[in-house]
């Protein structure tokens, strides 16, 4: 359609603005008749999409077609955010969690080992840089996780010393900052930290072990005996090793430094629980709340794993009181051992580093061939390795 200019003379408003006045209206009413044609059009069609589609419903899904609920159809992020997750418990049994999306950004090697660098995810928000130091070899080798306290930053993983320390006498070591700690923390008000969640702190790491041990699963590239796991847990990364090995059979020996628990205790008396917030940790209900993520219950349990667990008695971030009852739950496949203050324990460690734990994942032949010779193997003897 087409509309014609119109040109209106100003010595000339009698007849000719008559005529001008009829062509307007005989435009007007053309544009309105294409205008009504158009909606009718449009409503037509609304009308038959509508019809196809309630025919299609009633008739059911087509076969091979996707359920609106396929994750085919759903972003990464629409996943997470349909992710379940239990935290009453350390078990991941009644959680659900989407596909792990893993992006490797950094790789190197080094001679003796190769690192690498994977940010992998599970929750809509909280993305976790997991460090992936190995030896290099082409045997099958054994994995620690290593598990340090609240606060802890990840900066000790990029060291060259520290990660040619870690992977000696052929083992490869996993390591990732908590939750709420490190690069983890993100996002939250500052009254909001590790122990006003430690719920949530203890559930979500100790499920991000399990979850971890399922991603290194799928890398058959790292050539790791998942058959031989170990956890280094220092502090809340001890007790998060506890809580983890406690529901995943893979975890075989845990080397702990001063776990955090006996929660009425450690709350009442810990050196890190700031005085303002002490009284509100020790409401029963936020006791309650975290009462199954204590050791003294949980530790009982571990009947089958190798556990050395070593405590500081100077070091009151655990309070002595609460180190008695921790130990006093310990069952007697546990080794205890005690130095009476950090320089004690840094003398013991230096000569030894992370011997022990590496010695509990060798395969039985080794270790049975390395104990017998020799007769200082004795319980008393490795009560004194650090």
């Amino acid at each position: 359609m087409c509309i014609v200019p119109l040109k209106v003379s100003r010595s000339s408003k009698g007849s000719d603005e008559a005529e001008s006045n009829g062509v307007r209206r005989e435009n007007l009413s053309a544009v309105g008749k294409a205008a009504a044609s158009s909606i009718l059009l449009i409503v037509s069609i609304v009308a038959a999409l509508a019809q196809e589609k309630g025919a299609v419903q009633a008739a059911g899904p087509q076969p091979g077609t996707p359920s609106p609920r396929s994750h085919h159809d759903l972003s990464v992020q629409d996943l997470w955010a349909k992710n379940t997750e239990d935290l009453s418990t350390p078990s991941l049994r009644g959680s659900e969690f989407a596909p792990t999306n893993a992006v490797a950004y950094e790789k190197d090697s080094e001679g003796s080992f190769t690192r690498e660098i994977v940010r992998v995810g599970w929750r809509l928000g909280d993305p976790i840089d997991l460090y992936i130091i190995r030896p290099v070899t082409a045997k099958k080798v054994p994995v620690i996780i290593y598990l340090y306290s609240y606060p802890f930053e990840t900066d000790r993983f990029r060291d060259k010393s520290f990660s040619q320390f870690l992977v000696q006498d052929g083992v490869a070591a996993v390591g990732f900052a908590t939750a709420l700690t490190g690069q983890r923390y993100h996002d939250r008000p500052m009254k909001e930290w590790f122990v006003s969640e430690m719920k949530e702190a203890l559930a979500t790491s100790a499920h991000d072990v399990q979850l971890v041990l399922n991603y290194l699963a799928t890398r058959s590239d790292l050539n790791l005996d998942l058959s031989r796991v170990g956890i280094f847990g220092d502090g809340s990364g001890a007790t998060i090793a506890i809580l983890a090995a406690s529901v995943d059979p893979r975890i075989k020996a845990l080397d702990l430094l001063d776990p955090w628990g006996d929660w009425p205790d450690w709350m009442s008396e810990s050196t890190l629980v700031p005085d303002a917030e002490r009284a509100g940790f020790l409401q029963p209900e936020f006791l309650a709340g975290i009462a199954d993520f204590d050791p003294v219950k949980v530790l009982p349990a571990l009947h089958n794993q190798k556990v050395r667990m070593r405590e500081i008695l100077s070091v009151t971030v655990t309070p002595n009181e609460a180190k008695k009852k921790i130990e006093a739950a310990a069952p007697p496949n546990v080794d205890l051992v005690r130095y009476q203050s950090s320089q004690d324990f840094r003398t013991a460690a230096a000569s030894q580093g992370f011997a022990w734990i590496k010695e509990q994942l060798r395969p039985e032949p080794d270790r049975a061939a390395r104990e017998g010779g020799s007769q200082t193997s004795s319980t008393q003897a490795s009560k004194s390795q650090p």
